[in-house]
C-alpha cells in the first residue's frame, strides 16, 4: 500500500500561485483571505494549530525552498517569547486594520492591502529562514500564535465547564 503524501509537501504551490496571480492582477490579492481565514476556522472548530502543522502553504514554501540556503542558526531566545509574539500579532492586526480602513471598501485597494500583508510577512519569513532555520517564521507567525490562543481559550472554557459541572454534581 502506497503511503499518502502529506499536503505540506505540496501546499507551497498555493503561495506561488497566489503571488503569481496577484502580480498579474492585484484583485487576486483578495485570495489571501483564505490564508488568513482557514487557520482561524480550523482553530474555532477545535483543530488548534493543525493548519500550521499540516496545511500552511507559507510554512511549506519556506521549508521546501530554504533548506539548501539556510544558515540553520537557532532562533535567538529573545525572539521566541510571548512579548514578541503578542507585539507582532498586535502590530500586524493593527497595520492590516489601518490598511483596510484606508481602502475604504474599494475592492482593488482591499485586495492590494491583503497582498501587501501577505508579501511583507513572506519576505520577513524568507529573511528569517535564510538567517535562522527555514521555518523560523513559523515560531513567531501571528496566525499561528492567534490559533494557539484560540485553542487555549477553548481548552480553558472546557475545563471551566467541566469544573462547574463537577461542583453541581457534588452539591446534589
Amino acid at each position: 500500500m502506497k503511503k499518502q503524501q502529506s499536503i505540506m509537501s505540496w501546499s507551497w504551490i498555493f503561495m506561488i500561485l497566489f503571488f503569481s496571480l496577484a502580480i498579474v492582477d492585484i484583485r487576486f490579492g483578495i485570495l489571501g483571505l483564505i490564508c488568513m481565514g482557514v487557520p482561524v476556522i480550523l482553530a474555532l472548530r477545535g483543530g488548534g494549530k493543525v493548519h500550521c502543522a499540516k496545511y500552511c502553504p507559507r510554512g511549506s514554501m519556506l521549508g521546501k525552498f530554504l533548506q539548501k540556503i539556510s544558515l540553520n542558526n537557532n532562533l535567538p531566545k529573545f525572539i521566541n517569547n510571548k512579548f514578541v509574539k503578542v507585539a507582532l500579532l498586535v502590530w500586524m492586526v493593527g497595520m492590516f486594520t489601518i490598511s483596510l480602513v484606508m481602502a475604504g471598501g474599494d475592492f482593488t485597494k482591499t485586495a492590494y492591502a491583503i497582498f501587501r500583508m501577505m508579501a511583507m510577512s513572506t519576505v520577513v519569513g524568507i529573511f528569517m529562514g535564510v538567517v535562522f532555520k527555514p521555518r523560523s517564521w513559523c515560531t513567531v507567525c501571528p496566525m499561528g500564535y492567534a490559533t494557539g490562543l484560540i485553542d487555549k481559550g477553548q481548552k480553558a472554557k472546557k475545563t471551566q465547564k467541566a469544573d462547574s459541572n463537577q461542583n453541581i454534581t457534588k452539591k446534589d
